[in-house]
């Protein structure tokens, strides 16, 4: 009986042992016994319509989500490598000066007094050594 209301046998199975359990706990409420064939067809019908009812997660979310991740951490490695190879292309000073910014989170104050030169001129070579390093980047980006 539960085949008329599933799409497949899986799920027939399951509102079948959904409404037999039903049934079983609900027993007392049996008023005739006659009539047990069309109450236990009530059952498994309001079963069936619980059944489609019900909220199922989708199994592909996961996986595309398992895959997202893997995906994510192969683009993180791509935009590493393509960052490597920007701050290759920098000469020298810039690429220290960068480097004391953001690999030692110094101040400008601090790298300023470090390289002995005007904390305006450092700012100045930041500023010109993060455009450098952009076109740099979307260069590599590019290609790669």
């Amino acid at each position: 009986m539960a085949y008329r209301y599933a799409s497949n046998p899986g799920d027939a199975e399951d509102i079948a042992q959904d409404a037999l359990l039903r049934a079983w706990r609900r027993r007392s409420t049996l008023r005739d016994a006659g009539s047990r064939n069309q109450w236990l067809a009530a059952i498994v019908r309001n079963e069936a319509f619980r059944q489609h009812a019900r909220v199922r997660p989708d199994p592909t979310e996961k996986i595309e989500l398992r895959e997202g991740a893997e995906d994510e951490r192969v683009l993180a490695a791509v935009e590493l490598a393509d960052l490597h190879a920007a701050l290759a292309g920098l000469n020298e000073r810039d690429r220290r000066i960068l480097e004391m910014k953001y690999e030692e989170d110094l101040t400008q104050g601090t790298i300023a007094r470090r390289l002995g030169i005007p904390e305006g001129t450092v700012k100045v070579r930041l500023h010109r050594a993060r455009n450098k390093l952009r076109l740099l980047y979307a260069g590599a980006s590019a290609t790669g």
